[in-house]
């Protein structure tokens, strides 16, 4: 097993957010089976610090999260503390060139039909680039348009 995970993965993992359990039990699986660590991108490392934040803000706005900055803040460096040991998070470099030529053909085949967003996009074309087999998510577009691509995926009831 190779697995990637987007970012909803990570925020749910590392903010304890509804489907936390499930996220635990997704790592816990690929470590019985020897996997390598998760590769972080550019990208996931951008939208992680954006989302712990967006999380902050819902919390202040609408009450419906409990996220305080001291909780994203102790989250995010657990995350970079992680990133940096290599055990669970290991950083992922794709040239911007390749990246590009597979966002483009994952576009062109299936946004006119199914309107995946492109950080849907982005994030499978990572995946398929750094070789991975397993997409871990909580968004239902993003397990869609993976498995559409030929990686696993997992049931989310």
């Amino acid at each position: 097993m190779i697995p990637y995970a987007d970012t909803n993965y990570l925020t749910r993992l590392y903010l304890e957010l509804e489907g936390a359990e499930k996220a635990r039990g997704w790592a816990k699986e690929a470590a019985l089976q020897a996997a390598a660590p998760l590769p972080v991108t550019w990208l996931t490392e951008l939208e992680l610090i954006n989302a712990f934040q967006r999380c902050v803000f819902v919390t202040r706005t609408e009450g419906r999260l409990r996220v305080t900055s001291e909780f994203a803040g102790a989250a995010q460096q657990e995350f970079r503390d992680a990133l940096s040991a290599g055990q669970f998070l290991r950083p992922a470099l794709v040239p911007y060139s390749r990246l590009k030529e597979k966002f483009e053909e994952l576009s062109l085949r299936h946004t006119a039909a199914h309107g995946y967003r492109t950080y849907d996009l982005l994030h499978v074309a990572f995946a398929l680039l750094l070789g991975c087999d397993t997409f871990w998510s909580f968004d239902v577009k993003a397990l869609q348009l993976a498995a559409l691509e030929g990686l696993r995926v997992p049931e989310l009831q």
